[in-house]
């Protein structure tokens, strides 16, 4: 039996009773219901069915790297996961129709990746080749869009390239070298780590995307991340017309990192130009790479999110699976009852108040990465924007909720919770990194407000609490909702007046720039508040749409329509209330904890 528990009914739902698809017109003249249900059913299938297969048996059997080759064998159970899915070529619709891409509502292509990710995200990971390709026949030069082609026709893996041993989130430390030659190449050279899928054999040719600091160049090269340019370097050579493999590039993975989870995901040290010189192509041919980059960060940020959301789901489903058939102990009201029949563990209140707070964040992230996607099909000016500050939001508090809350899927289970005889303690193990990736929560706090709010003059922040100020009429049309309602519109308030004080800080620090350690002490607490904001939002909003259709459902629609209201009254009436002390200890803020000497920690 699959590990992996999909919740397809509550995608549906989102995506056609919530969101607007845009379906059968514009872009997206070609798709109707009926086709993105076949969608989803079928990468339902395939998730649940050859990706979910190997996820436990890849744990324990992870790849092997062989030092004196620097080469990785992967599992033979995990290339058959990977292969049904490069397969099936869902990742058509993350390229551009002109690469061979199909058009697609960018909230469907996230639905979809999360169904994958939710049976084995690193079979998601490893497939990164077509978008990394995608993104090079958008911004390449016309022979860069022939390799781009040349990718896809071959499914040729591809990999992110930033950190380094001493840069890690600040990147713009990075020291590899970029050395222009006279046939319009350049050498690389330096040390990457943490790379992602940087080396195994999955696919013949694995083509780097690596950030690199030009020398001899005028115009480039200079310091900080401005100075950062972005090459591809393959790492075997290949003619540029036919993809016909040559010899091997100077660009060798010299450790793969032994880790806490996900091990099946090769993490690894890629050193370039030590054993010969390390081949690569200026990008666009300009020196862009951070902005270059950042298009693929975004993404990336966004999978992060959506992985470990799709975990939480799983791990939410299956708890409420194992609560529904374990029977232990009498009701509470007949605890003192030695003849009471004992009953499942879904009837006690506190397992019940596990399962309802897993259920109203998996429900409400999934909804939050859904709003945050359909903002790029809007034809809105500020659509970027918003959807810009929304990342920081699905990637930072999705993955923080999410292992927070799966370590309450595990609880449910009691002890049994702690074995390998079911997927929790593996759901942890691989979600713990989603906090890590592509920036820190502490990097997407201060990404949230310094970027998204304070650059921004906090024009998307303001149109999106506008959005739930308007919504707050529907709501409480509901009476089932009025209460809800009401926890929602203190909880907007909450917020605006912790940014406020925020921003007031940051007009003080013109004068005392120590006023700037405030904001420090409180970006990651802001951007969690502000995540929290969004899910009850969202689930007050589903809440409404799921009261109107009440009436006329019945069966399995009227249990899933009544589970949408009651999770929206649990979350306002047990999270919303936090708001208030959240926001007294941001406005208590001092500098005390920067004044202790750092020999008192």
């Amino acid at each position: 039996m699959s590990h992996y528990r999909s919740n397809l009914r509550d995608l549906r739902f989102m995506l056609f009773e919530v969101l607007d698809q845009r379906l059968g017109r514009g872009r997206f003249a070609d798709l109707d219901r009926d086709t993105v249900e076949q969608m989803l059913a079928e990468v339902e299938r395939l998730a649940t069915g050859p990706i979910a297969a190997s996820y436990a048996e890849v744990d324990r059997d992870p790849p092997v790297y062989d030092p004196a080759t620097c080469s990785v064998t992967m599992p033979a159970a995990f290339k058959q996961s990977f292969q049904s899915y490069m397969d099936a070529e869902w990742w058509r619709l993350d390229i551009p129709v002109e690469a061979g891409g199909v058009a697609a509502p960018r909230s469907l292509w996230w639905a979809l990746v999360e169904l994958i990710q939710g049976a084995q995200a690193p079979v998601f990971m490893f497939g990164g080749g077509p978008p990394f390709a995608g993104l090079l026949h958008r911004i390449g030069t016309p022979e860069q869009q022939r390799i781009a082609e040349i990718m896809i026709e071959r499914r040729w893996a591809a990999t992110m390239v930033l950190t380094e041993p001493d840069a890690g989130s600040d990147v713009g430390a990075g020291r590899t070298r970029a050395v222009p030659q006279p046939d319009g190449s350049w050498h690389i050279e330096g040390v990457k780590r943490f790379i992602t899928s940087g080396e195994h054999d999955l696919s013949d040719n694995i083509v780097h995307f690596v950030l690199a600091r030009p020398v001899g160049t005028e115009g480039a090269g200079g310091p900080g991340t401005k100075g950062l340019s972005m090459f591809v370097v393959p790492k075997f050579h290949f003619d540029a017309a036919t993809g016909e493999l040559g010899e091997r590039n100077g660009v060798y993975a010299t450790n793969v990192e032994k880790k806490m989870g996900i091990k099946v995901s090769t993490t690894c040290e890629l050193r370039f130009g030590e054993q010969q010189p390390a081949v690569g192509w200026l990008v666009g041919e300009v020196h862009d790479g951070i902005a270059q980059m950042f298009k693929v960060i975004e993404s990336a940020r966004m999978q992060v999110g959506v992985k470990a959301i799709a975990t939480l789901s799983t791990g939410y489903l299956n708890a409420l699976a194992y609560a529904k058939e374990r029977v232990q102990g009498a009701d509470l009201t007949r605890m003192l009852d030695k003849t009471a029949p004992r009953v499942t563990i879904d009837h006690h209140p506190d397992v019940r108040r596990m399962l309802m707070l897993q259920k109203a964040y998996a429900e409400g992230l999934r909804a939050t990465y859904l709003y945050a996607a359909d903002w790029l099909d809007r034809d809105h000016p500020q659509a970027t924007n918003v959807n810009d500050l929304l990342l920081p939001i699905v990637k930072g508090v999705g993955s923080e909720r999410s292992y927070e809350m799966l370590a309450l899927s595990l609880q449910t289970l009691g002890g049994s919770g702690f074995l390998q005889d079911y997927p929790f303690e593996q759901y942890l193990r691989d979600t713990k990194i989603d906090t890590l990736y592509e920036g820190t929560t502490g990097i997407q706090g201060q990404d949230f407000f310094f970027r998204k709010i304070v650059r921004d003059r906090r024009v998307a922040l303001d149109l999106l609490l506008a959005e739930m100020t308007d919504d707050l009429a529907a709501i409480e049309s509901t009476e089932a909702l009025k209460a809800a309602a009401e926890a929602l519109r203190d909880a907007i308030e909450q917020v605006r007046a912790m940014v406020d004080t925020m921003l007031g800080w940051q007009a003080a620090a013109k004068d005392d720039v120590t006023e700037v350690y405030k904001i420090g002490q409180n970006t990651t607490r802001l951007l969690m508040t502000v995540g929290d904001l969004i899910v009850g939002w969202l689930l007050a909003k589903q809440a409404a749409v799921a009261a109107t259709a009440l009436p006329d459902a019945a069966g399995a629609d009227a249990d899933f329509y009544t589970g949408k209201i009651a999770a929206a009254g649990f979350f306002a009436a047990t999270v919303f209330p936090e708001f208030t002390a959240r926001r007294r200890v941001l406005e208590q803020t001092g500098n005390a904890l920067m004044e202790i000497p750092t020999t008192a920690f």
